[in-house]
């Protein structure tokens, strides 16, 4: 009996079926025998929350476009049925062929969250490939890592055989090119691996050895192979426009997270927020231009069927044809019923007649994150937006029509006090005031403020790399003082993130390489969708790390920091140290730094490439 067969008689016996199906609209079919190198794109999380991820079909669309390769989708197998798999001896698949995992060239993971690592682990496991990269062999793929989590790749170092730091729309062609090179003169996996290095982005740990003090921190980062780069300089992409795009999306085959066509207007951000790692490791700002965008979209949107269409950057706003981009699309959504979402909209750059006019015809959510409650606060953080802002944006928003808000705040935020505190609760209080005054007399539906409260995490590459994080304990009882707060504001809602998950999260964003022998024994303890509240298993976790030698409070505490050498400064992002210890003092005294767009701030990354967008404000 082989695979398929197999398949077909078990997915009668586990939920949501069609995440292992495969054979959507606009998935590739290609014979693998014609193939010189099969990709497997593995994403270490279930099909719904996998599908939705713009760089998976990214990815997807630029490596089939090759020829001699096949991409393939690979996910995490939920857990039930991943005790149907290991019952009955079925390996992980792929999902355009059911090929095993182990039989493919190449194995991509996208590391966007830390509390995915032990899925990883997991996935590796149930592929019947060695854990290490070091105990594999010419017979098994080679591991890769990308996405967020490899500008840290430290923690995860001993399980890939290599990392792709930054852009993949160039590297990824090359590392093909170099693998059907490699696969013709038959050479061994070091001799691939030393023809890689030399590409821009690409890490491979073998050939690095890590050197630690005797308090923990690091001494020195030792090439052991002379020919390695110091430094890992991550892929850029320059030109937006012509980098490659999928015009046709795979339409999933069950309900996802993210149901809807998704653009892309821009890479990077000038904002210079210093909690911020995206705004720091996606720099420059690199935009496509309008006519690009509306051909992008248009081609998307008829390969789809999609009904909903999400504007996608880290300041969507900030885009620099937004007004002319959402009037024109408005337009024509109108003529097709296609709503336009608009996420991470800027309170201080925000048309409202482009709102009115989204509003218009078909309303979509609402979205603010003033992230702090102070102005004061948000000076520390470079958040550049005034009390002021809020209120106007949301007096405007009130008298459009619109009956609910989300904003997004954070506590635990490096010198945060009590007034801090206050200041959360007493905006929403204050947007319901204005609510009252502009409804007063009237009937209709209420308003409604949903306040979001994430826990700061100190992320590698950015000025509060340096700061602690504040225990579980301290951000319980802040969570417990805010929620006494907002029991007394009538329309007002407040959630908050759960802390141990935060915790876990921050100690491995700030992880090194000794991280390894905890995250494999948290993993053979049982840990897996660690990023799920109902999975995560706290205690395990700290015993990994106590069973490992390791103590969590020496990364959540920043003493991991103190060394000068950080576990992460193999890797060159473009923005220099001077740039961030620069940034992290200001963040003390309170000083803003502006937009780029205002003017140069000197971040070091136009030493790289050059910055379009500096000055045109």
């Amino acid at each position: 009996m082989n695979l398929n067969q197999q398949l077909e008689q078990l997915l009668p016996l586990v939920t949501k079926p069609g995440r292992y199906i495969g054979g959507e609209l606009n998935s590739v079919e290609k014979d693998p025998k014609d193939m010189v190198t099969r990709f497997g794109f593995a994403f270490p999380d279930t099909y719904e929350i996998g599908m939705s991820y713009l760089g998976l079909q990214i990815i997807y669309k630029l490596l089939n476009d090759l020829p001699g390769v096949y991409c393939e989708r690979i996910f995490a197998p939920a857990l039930d049925m991943e005790q149907q798999m290991r019952d009955k001896g079925l390996p992980l698949f792929t999902l355009e062929t059911k090929t095993p995992a182990k039989e493919l060239d190449m194995l991509g993971f996208t590391l966007q969250y830390e509390l995915s690592y032990t899925n990883v682990l997991n996935m590796l496991d149930l592929a019947g490939i060695p854990l290490k990269s070091s105990e594999r062999n010419e017979s098994h793929p080679f591991i890769i890592g990308g996405g967020t989590c490899a500008f840290n790749p430290e923690p995860m170092a001993d399980f890939f055989d290599f990392f792709l730091v930054g852009d993949g729309e160039e590297a990824l062609p090359a590392l093909c090119k170099a693998h059907s090179d490699w696969k013709k003169r038959q050479g061994n996996r070091k001799d691939f691996l030393s023809t890689i290095a030399s590409i821009d982005g690409v890490y491979v740990p073998s050939f690095y050895e890590v050197q630690y003090k005797k308090d923990g921190t690091i001494e020195s980062i030792v090439k052991i192979w002379p020919e390695a780069p110091d430094r890992i300089r991550k892929n850029i992409v320059t030109d937006m426009d012509a980098a490659p795009f999928s015009t046709e999306p795979i339409v999933p085959l069950i309900e996802v997270v993210h149901d809807r066509s998704v653009m892309e207007l821009f890479r990077g951000c000038t904002r210079g927020c210093r909690f911020c790692q995206a705004g720091m490791i996606y720099r420059p700002v690199r935009e496509r231009s309008k006519d690009c965008v509306m051909d992008l979209i248009e081609k998307q949107l008829s390969a789809t069927g999609h009904d909903e269409l999400s504007l996608l950057s880290l300041s969507t706003s900030d885009y620099s044809e937004f007004e002319e981009l959402t009037t024109e699309l408005v337009r024509k959504g109108k003529e097709k019923n296609v709503a336009i979402s608009l996420p991470s909209l800027r309170l201080d750059r925000f048309s409202f007649q482009v709102l009115d006019e989204i509003q218009g015809y078909k309303k979509t959510g609402l979205t603010f994150a003033p992230e702090a409650g102070t102005q004061r606060l948000r000076d520390v953080i470079n958040k550049c937006i005034t009390d002021d802002d809020i209120y106007n944006s949301m007096r405007q928003a009130i008298e459009l029509g619109w009956t609910s808000v989300k904003l997004y705040f954070m506590i635990g935020l490096p010198t945060e006090t009590v007034e801090d505190l206050d200041g959360i609760a007493k905006i929403a209080e204050n947007i319901m005031e204005i609510y009252y005054e502009h409804n007063r007399g009237r009937k209709g539906s209420k308003f409604k403020v949903n306040v979001s409260a994430s826990n700061f995490v100190p992320k590698p590459h950015t000025p509060f790399q340096w700061f602690a994080q504040d225990s579980p304990e301290q951000l319980r009882e802040k969570q417990q003082y805010l929620k006494e707060k907002f029991k007394k504001i009538k329309g007002a809602q407040f959630a908050y993130h759960g802390t141990e998950a935060s915790r876990i999260e921050a100690v491995l964003a700030r992880g090194d390489r000794r991280q390894a022998d905890a995250i494999y024994k948290a993993w053979k303890s049982g840990c897996k969708f660690d990023g799920w509240s109902e999975h995560l298993k706290y205690d395990k976790w700290i015993e990994a790390f106590e069973d490992a030698g390791l103590d969590p409070d020496f990364y959540t505490s920043g003493r991991i920091c103190e060394g000068g050498i950080l576990p992460w400064s193999i890797i060159d992002i473009g923005v220099s140290e001077a740039y961030l210890r620069s940034e992290w003092k200001k963040a003390l005294l309170g000083q803003q730094t502006p937009d780029c767009r205002i003017g140069c701030t000197g971040c070091g990354i136009n030493r790289y490439v050059t910055c379009e967008m500096e000055g045109i404000l």
